[in-house]
């Protein structure tokens, strides 16, 4: 459509053409040879973007990033047992609402709205509890949240949690594809995300890996989860197709497993510098990340989290003082870009979210465009910003 506008949001974002291509073909059964081919081999991508290790567990099930949480959450504990949360916005609060939900106590290190906690508070947290006789059971914690951009060390997480013995369970919905993450060296053990981000397909997949150790604590929880996301029920389906095997628990979304293979493909089989696969891409987000960045500040905005903890796949930018938020957003989108609002509770009036992965990454024209339709709506609002300049700060960065 001539008028379609240019999605720059935090996900769902610009699809591939080739996750368009797939999206195109009929619906297939889920129990067609073509169809079991697609979905074992998917299941086998994902262990390689993951860093996961072969005895850990996949799953493709139909759902968004919150049903993957709620998986994660239902598994690996049970009413009575304890959790810590690292909180660092919107979705880690989640995350501790559906822990409590569950039965279970829950405790909290967080930081003020852009920060996050330092590995040192985390591991007093933990070392704390231990002493007074209250360790807890597993960590929770968001690689990255799309409420602020904020990124945790994930990996010093993930060792810290490993070191005491305890179950890690990143949410990477807004991480996953975009930043490095080694499950199996790290010692991680559920890593899951949605399918509308940087992986890069439609919005309707919950994905998520399991180590052996979450796969053991599922078999000793005291209470079963609900059947619809117990991995009890669906761990034969995934092993079923992974063998290529047809099987049925619930009807897989099979259009969308579909575009997601497309995606997988394009991830495990990326190119740059004579290197081949997740971590060239990982890098090529990084690029991408400090060229959007470098843009921003030369049309004079702010971060709204701390630069250190900015995350590759999106940018939360403050409004600048004197520009309204509401009109900015609309003077973008009337320039053929949408990007969106803050989502922090009681400061999402503060600042506004651009979403930069997938697709976009590697395509400095969108990039631009999207540099353009802020700088050039900062100007229309009073803003004081030399769009050029931006421009050519992008372009030394990512090409173009």
């Amino acid at each position: 459509m001539s008028d379609r506008k240019l999605l720059m949001i935090p996900g769902p974002i610009e699809l591939s053409p080739a996750v368009l291509t797939a999206l195109k073909a009929a619906p297939p059964s889920h129990v067609a040879p073509d169809f079991i081919e697609i979905f074992g081999a998917s299941l086998e991508l994902m262990r390689q973007v993951w860093g996961a290790g072969p005895k850990s567990q996949p799953f493709i099930i139909a759902g968004s990033g919150t049903i993957a949480m709620e998986m994660a959450v239902a598994n690996v504990v049970a009413r009575g047992q304890r959790a810590l949360v690292v909180n660092t916005g919107y979705f880690s609060a989640r995350m501790a609402e559906m822990l409590r939900r569950r039965g279970v106590e829950v405790g909290e290190v967080g930081a003020p709205a852009g920060k996050a906690p330092s590995l040192e508070e985390i591991e007093t947290a933990l070392d704390s509890a231990q002493q007074d006789g209250r360790a807890y059971d597993a960590l929770f914690a968001t690689h990255v949240d799309t409420s602020t951009g904020v990124r945790v060390d994930a990996q010093a997480i993930a060792r810290a949690a490993d070191r005491r013995g305890l179950l890690s369970v990143f949410d990477g919905v807004c991480a996953t594809a975009g930043e490095a993450f080694e499950m199996q060296s790290w010692g991680a053990d559920i890593y899951l995300t949605a399918s509308q981000k940087a992986i890069g397909a439609p919005p309707g997949l919950a994905l998520m890996v399991f180590s052996e150790r979450a796969l053991e604590a599922r078999k000793s929880l005291s209470e079963p989860p609900p059947m619809s996301v117990d991995i009890e029920q669906w761990s034969p389906i995934m092993q079923a197709y992974e063998a290529r095997k047809g099987s049925y628990f619930s009807t897989p979304a099979t259009s969308l497993v579909c575009a997601l293979f497309a995606s997988l493909s394009e991830i495990t089989a990326f190119e740059a510098s004579g290197q081949r696969g997740i971590g060239p891409r990982i890098a090529a987000h990084q690029r991408c990340a400090d060229g959007m960045r470098a843009a921003w500040a030369a049309l004079g905005l702010e971060l709204f989290c701390e630069p250190d903890l900015s995350a590759n796949t999106m940018s939360a930018l403050r409004y600048p003082d004197g520009v309204d938020g509401a009109r900015l957003l609309a003077g973008i989108k009337a320039r053929g870009v949408v990007v969106a609002g803050g989502l922090y509770p009681g400061r999402q009036d503060e600042y506004f979210r651009v979403g930069h992965m997938g697709h976009v990454i590697e395509r400095p024209s969108l990039l631009a465009k999207t540099v353009r339709a802020v700088g050039e709506t900062l100007v229309e609002n009073g803003h004081p910003a030399d769009v050029e300049a931006a421009l050519a700060t992008l372009r030394e960065r990512v090409g173009g």
